[in-house]
């Protein structure tokens, strides 16, 4: 079975949290995805490469926490696109309070979630209130539409709608709630969703209109033959809409992490629950395939991250005995994780990537390989080990069936990595082609000829996909986010310019012309702009 992507493409990658526009919420929202789509067309490239976009769990803001593996976080929903928020009175109806706390949310120059979510929750629930009464009440054709996508997504919706809606009455974890819904039984559920019906509905309400806006943000980006490439997270938290579902099917006295390496000596622990991989086979892995399905519905291509631990998870008892790997032995992490490969590579997306960083058994890489599917090249990782002085590897180098990359939303940027380096290091760097001409006096510090050089080297790597984070591509200095830290910043990065900067402001002009100019040159434009 063959995955290679079938051109030389480039493509960027950005949370969609950090997009900005003139008229966001001080958060990007999804019509920005098609804009950004089309922006992307004019720079030669064809990948917009996202974070995951479900919502996290309750109290946190990582996108690899989610509450649902299925349900869209109602953050990046345009209020501006819903027509009952309008017939509600728009952003003119919100009390002044709420106005002042939009206008400081637009404002800030981060994330600012405690002020964002509570405000579009409550600008949603007037949007509803307003669809109820004119629209349900009335068995409109706009309800009936709600309706229809109530019974196509009733596999996860039903549940999920009714798990959000009971976690915000209780105010506390499902393992909390009294013993006949925690035990999900059938009286205590029917009895649960007649009486928050309306409840519940709102929150398909809200899922309805985020799904609306996202197949409308894909279309616009297929118009430019942009493909979006989503991120399906390892797991799902604990306090999740599919934990309390699928009990059986987790461990919920473990949790999720990873080994001792170089950078942790005590390993990681995630907090999330390991699947039970034994309880899932007996349900010929139900789950893992409805999130491939959904994940094949919302993008072109999907990274999927943590793919050892698909392949071995290591758990953490919460009792504090001592790790293991679940499976144990190597026949039988090497059956499980190619068994759970296929089922998403049997999904409707055009390609599934692997997230294969970090400590991977050469067995791993080897069946990801067999199985066509294509892992990564970090350019600041990518170097022979075991030679003297650690040379870098020449990115012409990488297998075809790879993706080339800058680093990830969880490293320091490229401007920031460049200047932190040992001489040595730099030494060894500027023995790769692309950089050679560049002497030492030049590259002492991070400067335009020295980012110009490494995206050359990067653009012109033997990758079929390149894809850089959007800060490396314009040479800027913020991080997405800080592995094993909790600090407020994380997460909440968001572009230094709106999106019609993009065309209007020179210099970034000039960025996209020359970024049209490398992807050409390398071969990497799918359809050049007239």
């Amino acid at each position: 079975m063959t995955n290679r992507f079938s051109e030389r493409m480039a493509g960027v990658l950005v949370p969609l949290f950090s997009l900005r526009s003139s008229r966001d919420w001080g958060v990007g929202e999804i019509p920005e995805v098609g804009e950004f789509a089309r922006w992307l067309f004019e720079a030669g490239h064809s990948v917009l490469q996202l974070l995951p976009i479900g919502e996290p769990a309750m109290g946190q803001n990582s996108p690899y926490s989610p509450f649902s593996a299925f349900a869209l976080d109602p953050l990046y929903l345009s209020m501006e696109e819903i027509e009952d928020f309008h017939a509600a009175g728009g952003e003119a109806a919100l009390s002044r309070a709420d106005r002042n706390r939009l206008e400081k949310a637009r404002r800030a120059p981060a994330v600012a979630y405690d002020l964002i979510r509570p405000l579009k929750e409550r600008a949603l629930r007037a949007s509803f209130a307003h669809f109820y009464q004119c629209e349900w009440n009335t068995s409109s054709a706009r309800a009936a539409e709600l309706e229809r996508f109530c019974c196509e997504n009733q596999h996860w919706l039903a549940d999920c709608a009714l798990y959000r809606t009971l976690h915000l009455h209780r105010k506390t974890s499902w393992g909390r709630w009294e013993k006949p819904l925690r035990e999900r039984r059938t009286k205590a559920l029917e009895a649960a969703r007649q009486s928050l019906a309306e409840e519940i509905l709102f929150y398909q309400f809200v899922q309805w209109h985020a799904n609306r806006q996202w197949h409308q943000a894909r279309r616009t980006a297929s118009t430019v033959e942009v493909r979006l490439m989503g991120d399906l997270p390892f797991m799902v938290a604990r306090d999740s809409a599919d934990v309390w579902v699928r009990q059986s099917e987790m461990r919920l006295d473990a949790n999720v992490g990873a080994p001792p390496d170089a950078f942790s000596a005590e390993g990681q622990d995630w907090g999330l629950p390991p699947c039970d991989w034994e309880a899932m086979a007996r349900n010929g892995y139900e789950w893992l395939r409805q999130r491939a399905a959904r994940s094949a519905e919302l993008f072109d291509y999907y990274r999927v991250d943590h793919v050892v631990g698909f392949y071995r998870t290591y758990v953490r008892p919460r009792s504090g005995a001592k790790p293991y790997f679940m499976p144990q032995e190597e026949p039988e992490q090497l059956k499980l994780g190619e068994t759970i490969m296929r089922i998403f590579q049997a999904g409707a997306a055009r390609r599934v990537v692997a997230e294969d960083l970090g400590i991977v058994p050469d067995f791993v890489r080897g069946s990801l390989t067999r199985l066509g599917i294509p892992g990564y090249r970090v350019f600041r990782w990518e170097k022979e080990w075991h030679q003297e002085g650690q040379p870098f590897r020449d990115p012409r180098s990488y297998p075809p069936l790879s993706v080339a990359t800058s680093g990830t939303h969880d490293t320091e940027t490229l401007a920031v990595w460049w200047d932190a380096m040992k001489e040595e290091e730099r030494a060894e760097v500027l023995k790769v082609s692309a950089l050679a001409h560049l002497g030492e006096s030049q590259a002492r510090r991070f400067n335009p000829l020295v980012h110009d050089a490494l995206l050359e080297a990067l653009y012109g790597a033997g990758s079929d996909l390149v894809i850089l984070p959007i800060q490396d591509l314009f040479g800027t200095r913020d991080r997405i986010n800080v592995p094993g830290t909790t600090i407020a910043e994380n997460w909440t990065y968001r572009l230094p310019w709106k999106m019609h900067e993009l065309w209007a402001d020179p210099a970034l002009k000039a960025r996209t012309e020359s970024l049209l100019r490398r992807a050409t040159r390398q071969g990497r434009v799918l359809l050049k702009p007239s």
